[in-house]
C-alpha cells in the first residue's frame, strides 16, 4: 500500500477498538485485498490448500517443496536466485488451477489471480496502461504467487484489434524475462497449439510441466483426497476397485462421480457406496474418450521432449505393474 493507504487503514483500526495491535491484521489484510482489486485486472485469492489436497504430481510437488525457502533472506545470502516460475500443460480436469492455489498455500505467499481479459480497454493506450499497473501492484505485493489462467485464450493475440492484444502481450513476455521482484508466475494452459513458441522459451520459466491423466495409484489418491474432502472415512469404501474402474478418467471427473453418487444416495435417505460411485463413473463419458485425438496430440507433444512429467515415477511404476491409460505414453529419461 501506499503510505496514504496505509496511513487511512491505520487510523481506522485505532478508531475501531483505541489501539493498533496483531487483531487488526485481518483489517489491514482486506484492505490490501481493495487496493489490488481497484486495479481490475488482479484478484486476491485466499488460499487453504496444501499438497495433501492435490492427489498425485509427486514429481511437481517434490520441485516445489526443494523451494520452499526460496523467497527467504538465507536463499538470496547462499546466492540462489529466485524463482520465475512454471508453466502447468495438460488435459483438462487434472488440477492444474488447484495447483496453482496449492502453491500459495505450501509456501504461505499471497496469490494473485491475473485476469488479462480484464486489462483490454476501449481507449487507445488504456490496455497497455492497465497491464503496467497491475504488473507495478504485483511487484509492490511481491513476494507473491501470479496466478495466468488458461494462458492461451488470454493471451491469444492476432490483427483483429489494431495490435493492442499483440502490445499487451508483448508488455507482460517482457515483465516476465526481465522482473527482479520475487513475483512466482504460474501459468496453465490446456492447448499448447495455441501457444507462440517465444512464451514457453527458457527464462520466462524455471520449468514447464505436462499433467496427463492419473495412473491407478494417482486414481486412489484422489478418490482419497475427494472422500475425505466430504469428511468420509476412505476405508468405508473399495478404493482399489473404484481405481481400477475409473481409469481414463480426471480428477474432476472422479470428483463428479462421488458428487453424483452422494445425490442419489441423499435422496434414497442413505449413505452413498461404492456401488453408487461405481454406477456413476459408469453413466460418464471421460474426456479420454470424448477428446481422444485431442488428448492423443497432448500426449505427443511430451513424448517430443516438449516438458517434463509432472508424474514421472508414477508414470513408470503403472509401466511395470501392467496398467495400461486409454492413451499410452512411453515415460521419457528426465
Amino acid at each position: 500500500m501506499t503510505t496514504a493507504q496505509a496511513l487511512r487503514v491505520f487510523s481506522k483500526a485505532i478508531v475501531s477498538d483505541g489501539v493498533l495491535d496483531d487483531r487488526d491484521i485481518g483489517m489491514v489484510t482486506e484492505e490490501k485485498k481493495q487496493v489490488i482489486r481497484e486495479s481490475e485486472a488482479l484478484e486476491f485469492y485466499a488460499v487453504t490448500e496444501t499438497p495433501d489436497d492435490v492427489g498425485g504430481l509427486d514429481v511437481l510437488k517434490e520441485w516445489l517443496k526443494l523451494r520452499e525457502r526460496a523467497f527467504t533472506q538465507e536463499a538470496r545470502d547462499y546466492g540462489l536466485p529466485a524463482p520465475k516460475g512454471i508453466a502447468l500443460i495438460g488435459i483438462p480436469g487434472t488440477g492444474k488451477s488447484l495447483t496453482a492455489k496449492m502453491i500459495g498455500g505450501l509456501w504461505r505467499l499471497p496469490l494473485l489471480r491475473l485476469d488479462v481479459g480484464s486489462l483490454f480497454g476501449s481507449l487507445v493506450g488504456e490496455s497497455e496502461e492497465r497491464a503496467r499497473r497491475a504488473l507495478r501492484l504485483a511487484e509492490a505485493v511481491a513476494p507473491c504467487v501470479i496466478w495466468i489462467d488458461e494462458m492461451e485464450k488470454a493471451l491469444a493475440h492476432g490483427g483483429l484489434d489494431s495490435g493492442t492484444s499483440t502490445r499487451v502481450f508483448g508488455t507482460i513476455l517482457t515483465w516476465m524475462q526481465e522482473k527482479t521482484a520475487s513475483c512466482f508466475v504460474v501459468a496453465t494452459a490446456n492447448d499448447i497449439s495455441a501457444l507462440p513458441p517465444e512464451l514457453l522459451r527458457k527464462g520466462r520459466f524455471d520449468e514447464i510441466f505436462f499433467l496427463d491423466l492419473p495412473t491407478r495409484e494417482e486414481r486412489r489418491q484422489i478418490f482419497d483426497v475427494h472422500l475425505r474432502k466430504r469428511k468420509r472415512i476412505t476405508h468405508d469404501f473399495d478404493i482399489d476397485r473404484l481405481a481400477q474402474e475409473s481409469e481414463g478418467y480426471v480428477g474432476a471427473e472422479i470428483e463428479q462421480a462421488i458428487i453424483d453418487a452422494m445425490y442419489l444416495a441423499f435422496n434414497d435417505h442413505r449413505e452413498f457406496t461404492t456401488d453408487d460411485i461405481s454406477a456413476s463413473i459408469k453413466r460418464q463419458v471421460p474426456l479420454s474418450v470424448s477428446q481422444r485425438e485431442t488428448i492423443s496430440a497432448l500426449r505427443n507433444w511430451l513424448r517430443e521432449g516438449r516438458a517434463q512429467s509432472a508424474s514421472f515415477r508414477e508414470v513408470q511404476d503403472a509401466e511395470k505393474q501392467f496398467v495400461s491409460l486409454p492413451l499410452e505414453i512411453e515415460p521419457r529419461e528426465c
